[in-house]
Formats: C-alpha cells, sequence, structure tokens
C-alpha cells in the first residue's frame, strides 16, 4: 500500500446497540487506525438500522468498510486487503498445547522459587507434570461428552469400555492434584501408570501403526490439534512421572532441593 502525508480516509459502518457493540467493528475500527487511517465512524443503533443498510449495500453481514469510496467488507476482507493472514477455525494447531506446557512450566518455575527460593529444583519438574495433567484434565472436563466422543476414536480400553472415557479425564485431574500435593502416592502412581500406559499404546497404534489421521482428545474435545506425538507425550510424562514417584517412594525419597 502506497502512503500519503495526509492520512487517508476510510469509513466504517458497525452496529453500537445499548446491549450490543459489535466487537469485529471494534477490531476494524483498530486495525484501520494502526494503518495511518482516519476513520468516519457511523454507527448502525437499532436492528431496524442495521437491517436496512444490508439491503442497501446487499451484504449479509456488518462491520463493512469503504475506502476511496470502495467497499472493502467485513473485517477479515480488510485484513486481506492489509495483507495480513485470516484465521481459518478448522485448522489444525499446536497452539493450545504450545501455550498450555509454557504456562505450567512457569507456574512450577515460580511455584519453586516461592517455596525453595529457587526455580531450578526437581520438585520443579515434578510440579511441571501434574500442572500439566490437572491443566489437561481441566480442559477435558470443559466438555467430557466431547472429549468423549473424540476419546472412542481411538483408546483401545474406551473402545471396549465406554465409561472408561468418561472416567478418564477425572482420574487424569485426581493423579495430577495428587501428585502436586504430594499425598496419597500409593493411589495417585498406580493410577497415572495405568491411564498412562493404555493411552501410550492407543496413540502409537492408532498413529503409527494404523497411520491414522484424527483430531487428540487432549486438550478437549473441541480442539484441532492433530493425534500423534503431543498425546503420546501426554501419556509418556504420566508414566514417567508415576515410574519417579515410585522410585523415589522405594527409596526413602530425594531432597527436593536438588538441581534438575
Amino acid at each position: 500500500m502506497t502512503s500519503s502525508t495526509q492520512p487517508r480516509q476510510a469509513t466504517l459502518y458497525r452496529m453500537v446497540m445499548e446491549a450490543h457493540t459489535c466487537p469485529y467493528g471494534l477490531k476494524a475500527k483498530d486495525l484501520l487506525r494502526r494503518q495511518g487511517f482516519t476513520v468516519e465512524d457511523k454507527w448502525l443503533t437499532s436492528r431496524e438500522a442495521t437491517d436496512a443498510f444490508k439491503a442497501e449495500h446487499g451484504v449479509k453481514t456488518t462491520p463493512q468498510t469503504f475506502i476511496d469510496g470502495q467497499r472493502i467488507g467485513g473485517y477479515d476482507d480488510l485484513r486481506r486487503y492489509f495483507g495480513k493472514s485470516i484465521a481459518n477455525p478448522k485448522a489444525t494447531t499446536y497452539t493450545p498445547v504450545i501455550a498450555l506446557f509454557s504456562m505450567t512450566a512457569l507456574m512450577a518455575l515460580a511455584a519453586s522459587y516461592a517455596v525453595y527460593g529457587t526455580p531450578f529444583t526437581v520438585r520443579a519438574g515434578e510440579w511441571f507434570i501434574a500442572f500439566s495433567m490437572a491443566v489437561l484434565a481441566l480442559l477435558k472436563l470443559q466438555s467430557v461428552e466431547s472429549f468423549a466422543t473424540m476419546f472412542l476414536n481411538y483408546d483401545l480400553l474406551a473402545k471396549r469400555w465406554v465409561p472408561y472415557s468418561y472416567i478418564y479425564p477425572f482420574a487424569e485431574g485426581l493423579a495430577g492434584v495428587l501428585m502436586i500435593a504430594g499425598a496419597l502416592n500409593w493411589l495417585s502412581i498406580p493410577v497415572a501408570l495405568f491411564i498412562g500406559t493404555v493411552g501410550a499404546v492407543s496413540v502409537f497404534k492408532a498413529v503409527y501403526l494404523d497411520r491414522r489421521e484424527l483430531k487428540c482428545a487432549c486438550v478437549g474435545g473441541s480442539s484441532n490439534v492433530p493425534l500423534g506425538f503431543v498425546s503420546l507425550t501426554e501419556n509418556v510424562m504420566m508414566v514417567a512421572m508415576a515410574l519417579w514417584m515410585l522410585a523415589v517412594s522405594l527409596t526413602g525419597g530425594m531432597p527436593a532441593m536438588a538441581g534438575m
């Protein structure tokens, strides 16, 4: 886009009603200003005014942006006009997983610092896995029904016994919380070991043996994370944590301040 000494003008029609302000209208206005435009902000303050505007211009949605008398379109069209990417809600992505593990890692380091005065402890590593288990369970518990539906596509035990698909997120959450507290190891260790082992075998078979392309239920039933390495990592982490805690229990434990 070429620029001039004077700001370019844009006219934006957006819904601003007493009970509703269109969020995409606000986004469009902000984008135009960041691109150096002076915005003539036209409010559609009633449903009647909005419907009349749509009928007049032959459009189905608002907001609508006009630049130099030419209709650009809605918010996505405006982003395309400026050469910006458009998010595809159906596209596969690892963003939720990256965000989750980044936050749980920071939480573990922060907890270790708060308790021991240093973020780099063995306990921080344990907390990282336990926090991850708890947060992953939380995401699944937001819609157990959706999770169960996706989970039944590949989990070997759930296919044989459907109630397991509903039990799994509660079991993962219970094991994670107990591991965070370091309590009831006799319960958390076998639970994590069992669900982690079954999960790892199921994912390995579905992805690497059967070569199936499925969505992962690891971050909830509405995710677009592909089944594969991430879900396998989740289950391997649970197994590793269970075996680690079992070894620590059998050897009488080790200092939490030991360096990572």
